[in-house]
């Protein structure tokens, strides 16, 4: 009797060992999860990484955008455009409508980008960027290394506004350098 009663005892401790083992693994899976990995329209690390007091959530989106940009893929920085939506790069007011449109608009920036800094204030968050070259047309040529700034409306996690701010240019195609 004493042998059944010791298989049922280890029977007891390898149930409640299985039992543990797959409540942590549940509890680490559910804490991965939370981290954000595996969203390629999201940067998690930039908003902890990013100087500046706007929202995570815009930070996100703006460091998307530029790293889309700044990798040569215009298709996906097209993508994280509103439609419709507008960017005022200069004097020139371009006023998105279509995809196809956000496309083009992301073609005619010359330089690619790093976000450095961004803040807050109202509606728009304004964004610093360091200058770099990136694949595809244009050229950033003596812009590369400068620092550009563009005030962005992020409205439902897409770019609802995009507006160049302040002096200085680099590049030479467009009439912008900013990624």
């Amino acid at each position: 009797m004493n042998h059944s009663l010791d298989r049922e005892r280890g029977r007891h401790t390898r149930t409640v060992a299985s039992r543990t083992v797959g409540t942590l693994l549940v509890l680490a899976l559910l804490a991965l999860s939370g981290c954000g990995g595996g969203d390629s329209s999201s940067s998690t690390s930039a908003t902890t990484t990013v100087a500046g007091d706007a929202d995570p959530t815009d930070v996100a989106v703006i460091n998307g955008w530029v790293t889309a940009l700044r990798h040569g893929d215009v298709d996906t920085a097209a993508g994280y455009f509103a439609i419709p939506s507008v960017a005022e790069n200069g004097p020139i007011l371009v006023r998105i409508r279509s995809t196809d449109e956000a496309v083009r608009f992301n073609e005619s920036l010359p330089c690619g980008a790093r976000l450095i800094r961004a803040d807050s204030t109202g509606a728009f968050t304004t964004a610093t960027f360091r200058l770099t070259e990136r694949p595809g047309p244009g050229s950033c040529g003596p812009g590369t290394g400068s620092v550009a700034r563009t005030s962005f409306v992020i409205r439902d996690g897409k770019i609802a506004q995009w507006r160049r701010v302040g002096a200085g240019s680099g590049g030479g195609r467009a009439p912008s350098a900013t990624a």
